[in-house]
């Protein structure tokens, strides 16, 4: 069983340094995918936007600008407020991004309180798959090893 975390919110979507417009979306930590955070955005289009990105880039991104590439994430202040700013890459399009910065933090330590820092490999369920898959492979050792494959010493290896 896992858990999932959620928070609407509503963003700004920066078009210039004077202007930016309000996009809502949905933040989102599923405990079976532990290193990630999904960001949905609602922008007026058919099928809403999705980025997943790494968890600890949002947690160090509230604290100091961290990332390259296609997802760089840092806090400011404007005009008083808190903010901690996305700026996402795409081969469609640059965006950037602006949320509360008190509502990101409530969010990422409610998903901290489920999957702590450092215990995220613990909620992958590889154990239980590789159990499974151990399960199903050949008992009989010689079998196994003898396979339908030449070995190094089998003169088609050579030819």
């Amino acid at each position: 069983m896992h858990t999932v975390v959620e928070r609407e919110l509503e963003l700004g979507l920066v078009l210039s340094p004077d202007r930016s417009i309000p996009v809502p979306a949905r933040l989102t930590y599923r405990s079976d995918d532990p290193y990630a955070v999904h960001v949905t955005f609602h922008i007026g289009s058919d099928a809403p936007v999705n980025w997943t990105f790494a968890r600890e880039l949002l947690v160090e991104g509230v604290f100091r600008p961290c990332g390259h590439g296609d997802v760089r994430v840092w806090p400011t202040k404007v005009d008083g407020r808190s903010l901690v700013c996305m700026a996402l890459s795409s081969p469609d399009g640059e965006a950037l991004l602006e949320a509360p910065a008190p509502a990101v933090s409530a969010w990422l330590e409610r998903t901290l309180r489920v999957v702590p820092p450092g215990s995220e490999q613990d909620h992958l369920g590889l154990d239980k798959g590789l159990s499974a898959l151990l399960a199903m492979t050949p008992r009989d050792d010689d079998r196994w090893l003898s396979g339908p494959w030449p070995s190094d010493e089998s003169p088609e290896a050579g030819a």
